[in-house]
């Protein structure tokens, strides 16, 4: 196949076109508008693939996204294209719902457009992968249940509930249209080229430079961690084996709450690089976030029975190689941090 990745020099688009093109005979277009989350280094083991090609245009561009289209034919798009972090949808609700919503269908349009184009075999062929995030299902709160493929939504955040609604976009432009549409909502990841506005790089760095570790409100609040190069994997398989019309769910089976996850990351610079006072002294409580939510957990058991996937790394192994991973590249995380954004707290 010939895919065409959105957002793929972010955290998890770089992840993906990483394993397909070090994994895979498959061929990527790599479409990023390169903001500030994006970065091209991410990729840099795999830019020179004869596979692999570049294309710095906006997901609401369409006519740059009919360039695309048109020039790269592609069998199979993978959009993952989004503002992502909630405290910044806080501050700044608009760059989410320009983004997530109306770039969501932006690129519907521009993909329907070429896909009626095609011929009936390809149109067969072809997918258009939305990829998403737990966050749409709202609050598991003072409950022992997993999010499935059919709980209802109910977004808290500016973030989330934009995310549903390119959801339900991406739904009824199957439905409406017949464009053959795949949706995967998966768990918290984390892994290398993270940028560090998320809680796991932020504490690895923070700490290592003698500064607090932020923690929201109690720390209790539970995740469900996913390392990024398995989430990579699912995607691939979902693309390539999933059912048009079908939604996965997409985790890594590590619910931990959050102060578990700081305490673990303090432990591990604790035995790698030690200091004179433990790094766990550095974890501070501070007011929590409006309008968060204490419990997300997914039941990832639909693209295990399904499609044979399951995550290859526990939470213990995982973090290890992430904690690893960033302290041999301290100089990748010093040239993201462009100035405009130094760790500090966003949508308090």
């Amino acid at each position: 196949m010939k895919i065409l990745v959105t957002g793929g020099a972010g955290f998890i688009g770089s992840a993906v076109i990483r394993n397909i093109l070090e994994n895979t005979t498959d061929s990527v277009v790599n479409l990023d508008k390169l903001t500030y989350a994006g970065n091209l280094e991410s990729l840099l083991l795999v830019s020179d693939y004869p596979k692999y090609a570049f294309e710095q245009v906006d997901i609401c561009d369409r006519a740059e996204l009919d360039r695309v289209f048109a020039e790269h034919k592609p069998d199979a798009v993978m959009h993952l294209a989004a503002e992502s972090h909630v405290d910044r949808s806080i501050d700044g609700p608009a760059a989410f719902i320009e983004t997530n919503i109306v770039g969501t269908y932006t690129l519907l349009e521009a993909t329907r457009q070429y896909w009626s184009g095609l011929d009936e075999q390809q149109k067969l062929s072809f997918r258009f992968h939305h990829i998403s995030t737990d966050e749409v299902y709202g609050d598991l709160e003072g409950t022992t249940d997993l999010f499935t493929e059919t709980t209802s939504y109910e977004p808290s955040s500016p973030y989330s509930a934009s995310k549903a609604s390119s959801d339900h976009l991406v739904r009824a432009w199957l439905r409406t249209y017949g464009l053959p549409t795949i949706i995967t909502n998966c768990s918290n990841n984390y892994g290398p080229y993270h940028f560090p506005e998320k809680l796991i790089p932020l504490v690895i760095l923070n700490a290592l430079e003698g500064k607090p570790l932020p923690i929201y409100g109690k720390g209790d609040q539970i995740r469900d961690w996913l390392y990024v190069e398995d989430h990579a994997r699912a995607l691939y398989k979902v693309v390539s084996e999933g059912v048009i019309g079908e939604t996965y769910n997409i985790g890594g089976h590590n619910e931990k709450q959050n102060i578990e996850v700081v305490q673990t990351i303090c432990e591990i610079l604790n035995e790698l690089v030690p200091q004179q006072t433990d790094y766990k002294e550095q974890i501070t409580f501070v007011t929590d976030r409006p309008g968060h939510d204490l419990r997300y957990a997914i039941d990832a058991g639909k693209i295990e029975r399904e499609l044979g996937w399951k995550p290859t790394e526990t939470f213990a192994t995982g973090l290890r190689k992430t904690v690893d991973w960033y302290l041999a590249n301290n100089n990748w995380c010093k040239r993201v941090q462009d100035g405009s954004y130094q760790r500090e707290r966003l949508g308090a």
